[in-house]
């Protein structure tokens, strides 16, 4: 299993007849055209109810236009009020990664119970004669319920994979309903069905593996978890919630793992891979399936017909109905957010339209008045949504606060949920190297925990916690939770031995053996894209403590959390024994159960997990492995490694994705200037130096480095303007549509006597500009990282899709500002207004 490997055999989910039958067309690879009769059919096991048929029917006879437009319609909670809600008959609302009640991301479980309610009670309103058809509440609990403070968090599906544990599948998701249910919702975006064949896609974490027969042998376990077993009985009658599997189709077969990237794949391929899991999906019945941001050849799966409803609906028999991503009928050829009637003529059946929706809704009541939408398509969808309403038995659940689990918020975290959490983590772990079997390390010892990443409970929960992307969470905001360095100190005291905690390595009494906890840190879509698979973040810290420890005669423990394989031959010579924990989530106790012996010296657990994915040799992700899909060491296996070559045959920019300007100096491709609004452009290479005729002084300051930023003196005689710039427009539509901002880390010594401006420039004519509100932002000689949304620049006429310059900052006043660092991200000190 070792240094070579085989590729695994392609899941062929349609017979040999239907192959044969694609050999006339086999040459098409580029094209998106597709051929349904080669699509496997699946089981629908839901019969035709009449009774139900009669129901939907009358209805949608009753219905306005304007109330089916609003059926189709979903909004986010931050978006729109429950007045909102009821004025525009919303089928829908959700919770985005960074919304929440009262903008709190941390509310108490009470808090969105209490806004599940008014919206229940706007969309059932009957005055003036609607008809009130209850609003559904979707949210993305993709590792638990993990938008609650206080909630299991699983470990992510990257883990779960390598556990190779459908029967634990299937009861993780019985937990996540129950979790879901006692704050009121009734939907979540999940299981994440991909099957990513491109480490370097941000999203791969989410993905059981590569192997789309791993990933389909689990996902009608987790349906049926979520939704119980199809019958009669409506979903909500039982602890279950309504699932969507996603994302339809090939997210994880894009081009370079491009996040909503292209899928430049044949048809065969875009079946065999990416739709295999589709088909036990439906077997289980699955209410509702997500349309994916990405393309395939091309054409973006929103707006593709053929595979909406020739393949989907009409091949596959699909009987739930079809939902977009964020804001990604934007995406569709032709389209923008506020108007799209492609993806609905094409099969959608509810556009995700979480800023959008008002323009949305009004640009949809127009085209289906002009018949641009037919009346029969809008009649079709409305329709699907409502029998998975009628199904889920909503009409009769009543308020969100009156159904069963409502409020019963000790079941949020409760033990024989964590207990459940703490055995998936035991089950993912997968051991890569254990030279003289030094696991599990006998009872009694000494114990040195190093690494940032010990005693981090965001961290070891990646993205998808508590926040879209994960980040800048601390150990308070996890009530309840376990750190890896918390489980290996209860291990370890109850054993008879000692632990001790220091990041750096450092030690005064010499320990019998340290674990270096390390990793990658979260991020969540686009924002984990990498160009090659080196560890980002680290800067070789924890290489550098092991290394240490190892030379000093110290067997090293190394305990890698990630959401992906990773190119860290290094990190694995200097260990002993190498672990790769994955995202474990908010039980690290369970990862202490692997490293350590009972008290009386016995196995207490043996490792099962076995790698989901294929681990690299280089951090190229073309190049070969090292280990091979399936491999893992048990604890008395052999576990010595022969020293592995160091040099990564590839360069890596991973550190610099997204960033323009770091300690004081433009990244690779982007230069720093200065001009006066005319012909007059210097660009700064040395400093210090004097620019813009004279209207502004650039300098070298320190910051945290020598050197380490600039600093910008306007002398107030005329306008001077400061810029990073780049010959290759980039395109940062995705993250403006993700509510990324511009990141900005910087000092400010005198506030601009005049006004000051930000502008996004994507042109000589084009661009976007919004003011820069420093006061009360930032105290003069105090460096602080301010943000404004991208999006900021999007609404003020800055093309997004083809930006030269993402910063330029402008002012004709005197100001003295010194910055470090400007970048794409979603993390600030503070957030900036658009105006």
């Amino acid at each position: 299993m070792l240094l070579s490997t085989v590729r695994h055999a392609l899941f062929v989910a349609a017979s040999v007849a239907a192959s044969c039958a694609v050999a006339g067309y086999a040459q098409e690879k580029r094209s998106s055209a597709v051929h349904p009769e080669i699509w496997p059919k699946a089981q629908w096991p839901y019969p035709h109810d009449d009774a139900l048929e009669a129901r939907v029917t009358g209805l949608v006879a009753r219905m306005t236009l304007e109330e089916k437009v609003g059926q189709v319609v979903q909004a986010d909670i931050e978006s729109v009020t429950p007045e909102d809600l009821r004025r525009y008959h919303l089928g829908s609302v959700l919770n985005g990664g960074n919304s929440a009640p009262d903008d709190d991301e941390f509310a108490p479980a009470a808090k969105w119970l209490a806004l599940a309610d008014r919206y229940y009670d706007a969309s059932v309103d009957t005055t003036g004669g609607r008809i009130g058809i209850p609003v559904m509440w979707g949210t993305d609990a993709v590792h638990g319920h993990s938008n609650i403070v206080g909630a299991t968090l699983f470990p992510h599906n990257v883990g779960l994979g390598a556990a190779r544990d459908p029967a634990l599948i299937a009861r993780i998701a019985e937990a996540t309903a129950v979790e879901l249910r006692t704050t009121g919702m009734e939907w979540t975006f999940a299981p994440t069905v991909t099957v990513p064949q491109d480490l370097r896609w941000g999203r791969a974490y989410e993905g059981y593996s590569e192997d789309p027969a791993l990933v389909s042998s689990y996902v009608g376990r987790f349906v049926t978890g979520l939704q119980g077993a199809p019958g009669k009985s409506p979903i909500l009658a039982g602890p279950h919630v309504l699932a969507s599997t996603k994302h339809f189709l090939a997210d994880g077969g894009t081009f370079e793992g491009r996040d909503q990237g292209d899928a430049r794949i044949s048809e065969e391929e875009l079946r065999d891979i990416h739709g295999a899991p589709y088909i036990p999906a439906i077997n289980a019945g699955v209410q509702t399936i997500m349309a994916s941001f990405s393309s395939w050849n091309g054409e973006k799966l929103t707006g593709h017909k053929g595979l909406l409803t020739d393949v989907l609906r009409k091949r596959m028999g699909f009987g739930g109905f079809i939902i977009s991503d964020w804001n990604a009928h934007g995406q569709v050829a032709g389209c923008t957010n506020a108007s799209c009637p492609q993806a609905i003529n094409a099969g959608l059946d509810m556009y995700m339209a979480p800023d959008s929706w008002k323009p949305l809704w009004h640009s949809l009541l127009a085209q289906a008045k002009d018949g641009t939408i037919p009346m029969s398509r809008l009649d079709n969808a409305v329709s699907n949504i409502l029998r998975v309403k009628i199904r889920a038995g909503l009409f009769e659940a009543g308020r969100p606060s009156t159904r069963a689990l409502s409020g019963r918020f000790e079941l949020l975290g409760s033990a024989r949920h964590r207990a459940l959490a703490r055995e998936a983590v035991r089950k993912s772990l997968v051991l890569l190297k254990n030279e003289g079997q030094l696991l599990p390390m006998k009872p009694g010892t000494r114990i040195l925990v190093a690494g940032a990443a010990a005693d981090d409970i965001g961290q070891q929960s990646g993205g998808w916690t508590l926040t879209w992307q994960g980040t800048g969470i601390d150990n308070s905001r996890f009530p309840g939770a376990t750190s890896i360095w918390k489980g290996i100190k209860d291990a370890v005291t109850a054993s008879g031995g000692s632990a001790r905690l220091s990041v750096d390595g450092s030690y005064v009494d010499k320990p019998d053996a340290a674990v270096v906890v390390f990793g990658e840190t979260p991020y969540a879509e686009f924002q984990g894209d990498i160009k090659s698979l080196h560890l980002r973040g680290d800067n070789d810290r924890s290489l550098t403590i092991m290394r240490r420890l190892k030379a000093a005669g110290i067997p090293v423990v190394a305990v890698f959390l990630s959401g992906r394989p990773l190119w860290v031959n290094r990190e694995i010579n200097a260990a002993n024994a190498f672990v790769a924990a994955w995202l474990p989530g908010s039980e690290g106790a369970g990862v202490a159960d692997m490293l350590f012996r009972k008290p009386d010296g016995s196995v207490a657990y043996e490792f099962q997990g076995r790698l989901a994915y294929r681990w690299p040799l280089t951090a190229d992700a073309q190049g070969k492995d090292l280990f091979a899909l399936g491999y893992g060491l048990k604890s008395g296996d052999a576990g010595a490694l022969a020293s592995l070559a160091e040099d990564p045959g590839i360069a890596s920019d991973a550190d610099l994705a997204g960033t323009y300007f770091d300690q004081g100096l433009p990244t690779s491709g982007w230069s720093l200037q200065v001009n006066d609004g005319t012909a007059n452009t210097t660009r700064i290479t040395t400093t210090p130096v004097e620019a813009a005729g004279g209207r502004l002084r650039v300098s070298a300051v320190d910051h945290l480095t020598q050197e380490g930023a600039r600093r910008f003196v306007w002398r107030g005689d005329g306008p001077a303007t400061v810029e990073l710039a780049t010959h290759t427009p980039i395109d940062v539509t995705r993250e403006t549509n993700g509510d990324v901002m511009l990141l900005m880390t910087m000092r400010v010594d005198a506030l601009p006597t005049a006004g000051a401006t930000l502008t996004a420039r994507c042109g000589d004519t084009c661009q976007g500009a919004a003011p820069l509100r420093l006061k009360g932002h930032i105290e003069p000689g105090q460096w602080r990282t301010l943000g404004i949304p991208l999006k900021c620049f999007a609404q003020a006429g800055a093309d997004m899709s083809r930006l030269v310059a993402p910063f330029q900052l402008t002012t004709a006043g005197r100001m003295d500002l010194s910055l470090s660092r400007v970048a794409l991200g979603t993390v600030a000190d503070d957030v900036l207004p658009c105006s």
